[in-house]
């Protein structure tokens, strides 16, 4: 684009995987997901695309300028570890070229594979960058653990303090009085437009958004920065039907026209430095939402269902005023978010819980019981006694809240996953009241075609715990493996060896 950005840009985007490969997963993907936090899980079916795109004058071209872009892709929404390789390589690249390129790709190609709350110390072009990879286990709201192992370092490590966490205050900044109305439009899975001055806001404040819901995950689309090439255009923009669950960030003021149908519309200006109080945008009416002159402000006619918090609002703004440092105007904010994602998690947590059958239920030689159906009023009656007020100073209409949540794709994705884990859970515990069973005693009584069934089922629980990476210890699958080949060599010997080669 020749849109006036002359010299280096930093961007991010997301696109949709085509089909065809989607199950073809790597290998460690069950395994690094497993202990990952959810919000930082390797996706399926989108690639993250980093980008360091520079535009400098420069006669010798034909267009007069020279334009080039280095992108990196990945499954993973590293934003910090990988905008900041690309400060590193992009500049060599554009004087060097390819043989730069390959010398890089070789070394990161000698990197060990990400490790949930391991530090691993990744050398590239004579740099080492140090970055811990969080995990499901850390404390929501602590800061990474800086942990040095000086020893075999050469070079003073590149340390960054995270690997994927954005200046929150900076791109929230000037819309701080509205936080609470973006927290309740992500976590209902709201359609939402953001449109910028440049790719770089756009992308900073779409991330900003989806990151703004942690620890609970952002179920639905998004794309940092969208374009109207983007083979979804079409798609996204007809009228014919309601926008889709996505937030969409854009910077070509043409977009005010194509998407003015939809509900909720983010108009930012440039993103200053952290110090002075930008204008607070106000919230306008989504009628007004006409020209390409529009002026920055949120177009919506929604109404939140809780209160402002204005005692944060004062802080940070006290904070603006004392030039207090912009990372701890970001703590800030992503604790205050943090809490009021617990506060509405928490009682969803506690009900859910109370779904999975008792341990006692569990016996070996019957299948698992289910897990009892989630009901939504059941649930909401508990909120009188167990309720976010327990947790969360806001007032307002949180049943609400509940009820237009559980009609979102967040809730779904929310549900799914503990469904899973609970599943996998029970699952588990019954391998282990298996192996705790006695089953030369059990067998004495049976059937030649019982005590077949049993090793043909217990062999597939084994087979679904290592695939499904169940939380066990390996002794408890090895007892298991041992219990077959027990059960097995009580057989007459023409049974034996149909069952071996099976």
């Amino acid at each position: 684009s020749v849109s006036g950005g002359l010299g280096d840009t930093q961007f991010s985007f997301r696109l949709r995987q085509s089909g065809g490969q989607r199950t073809a997963h790597y290998e460690d993907d069950g395994e690094y997901n497993r202990e990952a936090p959810l919000t930082l899980q390797r996706e399926s079916a989108h690639y993250f695309g980093y980008v360091y795109f520079r535009q400098v004058k420069d006669s010798s071209m034909k267009r007069g300028y020279f334009q080039k872009s280095l992108v990196l892709v990945s499954r993973l929404p590293y934003v910090n570890l990988f905008q900041s390789l690309l400060q590193l390589i992009a500049p060599e690249y554009f004087d060097k070229l390819e043989p730069c390129l390959e010398a890089v790709c070789n070394e990161i190609d000698q990197w060990p594979p990400p490790v949930p709350g391991q530090t691993l110390n990744l050398p590239v072009m004579g740099v080492v960058i140090q970055v811990r990879i969080p995990s499901r286990v850390d404390k929501p709201g602590s800061s990474p653990v800086k942990q040095f192992n000086q020893e075999n370092l050469l070079p003073a490590p590149l340390v960054l303090p995270s690997i994927h966490e954005l200046d929150l205050f900076r791109c929230f900044q000037p819309v701080l009085i509205h936080i609470q109305m973006l927290w309740e439009l992500m976590l209902l899975g709201e359609p939402i437009v953001v449109m910028a001055p440049s790719p770089t806001v756009s992308s900073e404040m779409v991330m900003a958004l989806t990151s703004c819901l942690a620890p609970l995950r952002y179920c639905c689309d998004y794309r940092p920065y969208f374009t109207i090439h983007d083979s979804e255009f079409k798609e996204y923009t007809t009228r014919t039907q309601a926008p889709p669950n996505i937030v969409v960030g854009v910077t070509n003021p043409f977009f005010i026209k194509t998407l003015q149908h939809w509900p909720h519309i983010l108009r930012v200006g440039e993103l200053r430095m952290s110090g002075d109080l930008p204008k607070q945008v106000k919230v306008k009416k989504l009628t007004k939402l006409k020209t390409l002159d529009t002026k920055p402000g949120i177009y919506t006619s929604y109404k939140t269902f809780l209160h402002k918090d204005k005692t944060l609002i004062k802080r940070l703004l006290k904070g603006i005023q004392r030039k207090r440092p912009s990372e701890v105007q970001s703590a800030l904010l992503r604790r205050h978010l943090l809490e009021l994602t617990q506060s509405f998690i928490i009682p969803l947590e506690h009900y859910i819980a109370s779904l999975m059958p008792l341990q006692r239920a569990i016996t070996p030689w019957k299948n698992p019981p289910q897990i009892r159906p989630f009901r939504q009023d059941d649930f909401m009656k508990t909120l009188e006694h167990a309720g976010p007020q327990l947790t969360c100073v806001l007032k307002g209409d949180w049943l609400g809240l509940y009820r237009r949540f559980f009609k979102s794709p967040n809730f779904d994705g929310w549900y799914r996953q503990r469904h899973k884990e609970m599943t996998q859970k029970l699952e588990a515990l019954h391998l282990e009241a298996i192996c705790e069973a006695n089953i030369v005693a059990w067998m004495k009584d049976k059937s030649e075609v019982e005590i077949v069934d049993l090793v043909l089922k217990l062999r597939e629980k084994l087979v679904r715990a290592r695939c499904q990476h169940l939380p066990l210890k390996e002794e408890t699958l090895q007892r298991v493996g041992l219990y077959i080949e027990t059960i097995i060599d009580s057989l007459p010997e023409d049974l034996q060896t149909v069952l071996h080669h099976h």
